[in-house]
């Protein structure tokens, strides 16, 4: 029989709180969190400091509230990084980026939706509102709307229900489109299998996002490139498309995907 190793009870009681943070998804005040977490509130605070100076945690000044902190973001990309699809595409998109001489990203369905997790610079950096870590906005975004066409849709309805696209990049409620132009949307996606976005929500910058599948069919990750309007060739059939989708369905192939399709 294996022995249990002896750990720190102070350390899995604290974590308790890192969990409840982790389940809530948003940021809470220390009464919930401490509710959440099965402790009263003045047990729970020094914890939270502790983890706030090692920056698995921290506070908002103005409201009070706990989010993840730096560290905890951190550990949390090392290890999306270290799945096979994001290994296999990191080199691919690098080449990708190289070739097309525009800035290239790696987004996976995280629990706020639509997450950068790697970004390949081209010789001429563009300056985006994007950085590792950034939650793209479901329908606002050629990222968001790769996802959104491809995944299944009971996964995007109930993520829209629940409100997970309001505080990605690129969100604007008042430019939100209605139902009957979203199933137009990402009607086009489909058809051309990449999603588009011209200068919005980045008014000068456009984009083209190709979704990679697993062998399940599932979608593993969007790949989208970027760059200034000016020099980024926009058309569906243009050689940047054509390039991203080569580069998508290779690593796709490489995750033993057969054919790119949608979800049903």
């Amino acid at each position: 029989m294996k022995r249990e190793s002896r750990g720190i009870q102070s350390i899995e009681v604290g974590g308790e709180l890192l969990r409840a943070l982790a389940r809530s998804g948003e940021p809470m005040m220390l009464r919930d969190l401490a509710r959440e977490a099965g402790m009263a509130p003045a047990k729970a605070h020094p914890y939270l400091v502790s983890f706030s100076r090692l920056g698995l945690i921290e506070q908002d000044e103005t409201t009070g509230r706990y989010e993840i902190g730096a560290l905890a973001l951190e550990l949390g990309l090392i290890s999306l990084r270290r799945l096979s699809a994001v290994r296999i595409a990191t080199p691919k998109i690098a080449a990708l980026a190289g070739h097309i001489n525009h800035a290239v990203s790696l987004a996976i369905w995280g629990s706020n939706g639509p997450t950068v997790v790697q970004i390949e610079e081209p010789s001429r950096p563009v300056h985006i509102a994007m950085r590792v870590g950034s939650v793209m906005a479901l329908l606002e975004t050629a990222t968001g709307r790769a996802f959104a066409a491809f995944m299944p849709q009971k996964t995007i309805s109930a993520a829209l229900d629940n409100g997970i696209d309001r505080y990605g990049v690129g969100y604007n409620p008042k430019r939100a489109p209605k139902a009957p132009k979203v199933a137009e949307m990402l009607g086009e996606v489909r058809k051309h299998g990449i999603a588009r976005a011209l200068g919005d929500p980045l008014p000068g910058v456009n984009a083209f996002a190709a979704p990679v599948f697993d062998h399940a069919g599932h979608v593993a990750l969007v790949i989208t490139a970027m760059g200034p309007e000016a020099t980024f060739d926009a058309h569906w059939d243009g050689d940047l498309a054509n390039a991203l989708r080569d580069c998508a369905g290779d690593i796709s192939k490489r995750l033993g995907h057969g054919t790119v399709r949608a979800a049903e």
